[in-house]
């Protein structure tokens, strides 16, 4: 374990660093911060903590700059994230209570993180699996043919075309969608199978064929892997830090493209918590040079998706961390509303 004191250098270095851009120096240390001890202290701290891999020296000048280890230790020992200003909180209700529909809340959301960490922005939609049934909605757009519309708790709206293997008229699709209601509404996805077994057997013969097909259609919505769905914003501020990625961007671009990572990354998020994934503990190549900040968001005490950020590991983590966990809670209090 690092003493107290070593650990406030590696703080000041940490700072210092993400703040200038520029290797720090222990002659700088002691003028920019109240360390309490001689600079020779401060060069001895700073060779213990170069030893111990908290911090390295890039080139030949006598600045140092922070290892993932060092900021892992900066991250763990935080003593906490940093508030959002009032006017900061403000300006994100505002922006996020305008939303008309979840795919406008999913895109005011990244471009929101975008802005307020200069980072890109990472939000995956609402999961079905952990949805519940607001209500189920069956049109009739022909004799034999019905559009099935399952609206969920977190706002999230599937739409289906049903052709039926015979006319349906008005009044047993009325009788359908209010049994199917009636079972349904309010109950998790993963129980809906179960509740509508037997249903179809309720029904006079000559519906049974037509209930079975529409049936089937919303078991396989259920289903789908339409939750691996996400959007993706800001990648263009990465251009901003390119002396921060060695060599070239383009694998971090690349790594950004695809979804499956993307969707790990934010998986790897727990529910209630947040995770930061600092260079090399992120398991793609391409994204060894970055930190991924993420959280989960939900309407209630359980998570329905995950949001984050992806930027260089020189990133402010007090900040971004107090961006992250705000804008996850307005996203969680706007669906628990919807």
């Amino acid at each position: 374990m690092l003493s107290e004191r070593r650990l406030e250098v590696l703080r000041a270095i940490v700072q210092d660093y993400v703040g200038t851009e520029e290797p720090v120096g222990s002659k700088a240390l002691t003028e920019r911060h109240r360390l309490g001890v001689s600079p020779a202290t401060v060069r001895n701290d700073m060779a213990a903590l170069e030893e111990e891999g908290f911090i390295a020296q890039p080139h030949t000048s006598a600045g140092r700059i922070p290892t993932d280890k060092g900021y892992r230790l900066f991250v763990d020992r935080l003593a906490g994230v940093k508030p959002l200003s009032t006017p900061e909180r403000r300006a994100i209700q505002n922006f996020l209570d305008g939303a008309v529909d979840l795919d406008d809340v999913v895109g005011r959301t990244v471009r929101l993180l975008a802005q307020l960490t200069r980072q890109v922005a990472v939000v995956q939609y609402p999961s079905l699996t952990r949805s519940t049934v607001r209500h189920v909605e069956l049109l009739s757009l022909a004799p034999a043919r019905v559009m099935l519309v399952l609206i969920t708790d977190t706002g999230r709206v599937e739409q289906r075309m049903i052709d039926c293997p015979a006319p349906i008229g008005e009044n047993s699709l009325a009788d359908l969608r209010a049994r199917l209601n009636s079972r349904v509404v309010g109950r998790r996805f993963t129980d809906v199978p179960q509740l509508v077994s037997d249903l179809a057997e309720s029904f006079e013969q000559e519906d049974r064929g037509t209930v079975s097909t529409v049936l089937a259609t919303l078991l396989e919505t259920l289903v789908e892997e339409t939750e691996e769905r996400l959007m993706i914003g800001g990648t263009a501020n990465l251009t901003r830090f390119g002396h921060d990625f060695p060599l070239t961007i383009r694998p971090v671009l690349e790594a950004l493209e695809e979804q499956v990572v993307l969707l790990k990354l934010l998986g790897e998020a727990t529910d209630s918590g947040m995770t930061v994934r600092i260079g090399h503990e992120n398991a793609h190549e391409g994204l060894n040079s970055t930190s991924v900040v993420a959280v989960g968001y939900g309407s209630g005490d359980e998570a329905v998706a995950k949001l984050g950020v992806v930027g260089p590991t020189r990133m402010d983590y007090p900040g971004t961390m107090g961006a992250v966990r705000a804008v996850a809670r307005y996203v969680g209090q706007i669906l628990a509303e919807s």
